[in-house]
């Protein structure tokens, strides 16, 4: 390792501290010799030349599923419960495109549990939806519409970008 310049003489050779008598700069040149460094006339290695950047190893995604939309988790979890029974209620909403892409999983688990039907799945819809007779209605109604369908109940659309943050938007509908 070189020695640079300013640092009051003490260098780094091979790992271990000395005294030097000549400094050198980040270029690999010979400067001229400071007063304090007239002890010792080690020399000094010339600098390596500097190695090509190595490509960023980044870890894999493992069990990592779902996003986290920017928010802690009690609001994230919020957010998704009022997206969702807003999804059901009107069939149609318009979202930045990620919320639309997470909404998704929860829109067809509510569908899925109204195709099934049961007294177990009816509770699990109403405890995580915020409208109790919009589970009623979901219930009634969902599960004739999906009957034939084994999955994707609902479609995510790109639209234009958000003025103001160029944000991606899409829009989420009931298939």
């Amino acid at each position: 390792m070189a020695f640079v310049s300013g640092c009051g003489g003490l260098g780094v050779t091979g790992g271990r501290a000395a005294v030097c008598s000549r400094e050198t700069s980040f270029s690999g040149q010979a400067m001229a010799a400071s007063p304090v460094s007239q002890r010792a006339q080690l020399p000094v290695a010339p600098m390596m030349p500097s190695l090509p950047t190595m490509p960023t190893i980044e870890a894999m995604r493992h069990r990592k599923r779902g996003r986290k939309l920017n928010k802690p988790a009690d609001q994230r979890k919020a957010l998704l419960r009022a997206l969702t029974t807003e999804l059901i209620r009107h069939g149609r909403i318009s979202a930045t495109l990620a919320r639309c892409k997470e909404v998704r999983r929860y829109a067809d688990h509510m569908i899925q549990l109204s195709k099934d039907g049961s007294l177990h799945a009816r509770r699990q819809a109403m405890g995580f939806m915020y409208d109790k007779q919009l589970v009623h209605a979901l219930f009634e109604q969902g599960a004739e519409r999906y009957k034939e369908r084994q999955g994707g109940y609902t479609r995510v659309l790109r639209t234009m970008p958000r003025k103001g943050d160029n944000a991606q938007m899409g829009i989420i509908e009931l298939v």
